[in-house]
C-alpha cells in the first residue's frame, strides 16, 4: 500500500570522479522521490550510473553536488557513523554478490543486524525468517555450503530481518540461473508485500523492471525523459 509520504527524496544529485587529467561525470542533477510502499526500479545500460546512484542513495557513497532524505533526515548532513545507524534502522541491502559472512553460518548471518542493535530474541527471530524463505533445514550450514540461490535467500532474510522501511536491491538475480534468480525474485515481491517495505532496484532485467509499479531509466548519468 502506497501512502504517499516520501520514504527516499534525492535533489540535484551530481558525481564526478578524477580520471586521468580530467574529470568523469557519473551523475547528473539526478531528482528522485520514492513513496512509502512504492517498488521503483532503476534500470540502464551499463555504465549509466545505475549501482552509483544506488550507492549514494543508501548514503554509501557521497554525492558530488545534492542531497538525499531518508525517511525524513538529510543523509549527508550526518557523519558517517551516523548514516551507518540511520542505515541499520531504516534500510535492508540485496546484493548480486550476496555479501554473507562466510565464517558466519546461516543462522548466524541472517542474526548478525539484530544483533548489532542488540535485539533480544534474535536467534529466534533468525530462525523464523530462515523458514520463511524455506531455508529451515539449512540453518547451520556456512555460504560456501549453499547454492547460490540458497545464499540469496539467506541475504534476504538478513534483509528483511529488521523490518525495513527500504530495501534497496543491486542486480539481485545477477549471479543466478534462470530457474534460481525467478524462485529469489518471486520470494523477494512476496516478503516486500507482506512487510510493507519501499522497494527500489536497480537491474538490466526489462522484464524485472517492469514488474514493478515504476519504471526510472538512467542514460549517460541522467533520468531518460
Amino acid at each position: 500500500m502506497i501512502d504517499g509520504k516520501a520514504v527516499l527524496r534525492a535533489r540535484g544529485i551530481g558525481k564526478t570522479v578524477r580520471s586521468g587529467s580530467g574529470e568523469l561525470v557519473i551523475l547528473r542533477a539526478i531528482d528522485l522521490e520514492v513513496a512509502a510502499g512504492e517498488a521503483m526500479a532503476i534500470v540502464g545500460a551499463s555504465g549509466s550510473g545505475k549501482s552509483t546512484l544506488l550507492a549514494i542513495l543508501a548514503g554509501l557513497d557521497t554525492p558530488t553536488a545534492g542531497t538525499v532524505h531518508l525517511d525524513g533526515t538529510d543523509l549527508f548532513a550526518l557523519d558517517e557513523d551516523a548514516r551507518a545507524a540511520l542505515r541499520g534502522r531504516a534500510v535492508g541491502f540485496v546484493f548480486q554478490s550476496f555479501q554473507l559472512l562466510p565464517a558466519l553460518t546461516a543462522l548466524e548471518n541472517v542474526m548478525l543486524p539484530l544483533e548489532l542493535r542488540m535485539s533480544p530474541d534474535a536467534e529466534r527471530h533468525a530462525h523464523e525468517m530462515l523458514a520463511r524463505v524455506g531455508l529451515a533445514d539449512r540453518t547451520h550450514h556456512y555460504p560456501k555450503h549453499l547454492s547460490g540461490g540458497e545464499q540469496q535467500r539467506v541475504a534476504l532474510a538478513r534483509a528483511f530481518i529488521t523490518r525495513p522501511k527500504l530495501l534497496l536491491a543491486d542486480e539481485p538475480t545477477g549471479s543466478l540461473d534462470a530457474g534460481s534468480g525467478d524462485a529469489v525474485i518471486e520470494l523477494m515481491f512476496e516478503l516486500n508485500r507482506g512487510f510493507g517495505t519501499t522497494l527500489v532496484m536497480v537491474t538490466h532485467d526489462e522484464g524485472l523492471a517492469r514488474r514493478c509499479a515504476r519504471l526510472v531509466r538512467l542514460a549517460a548519468g541522467r533520468i531518460a525523459p
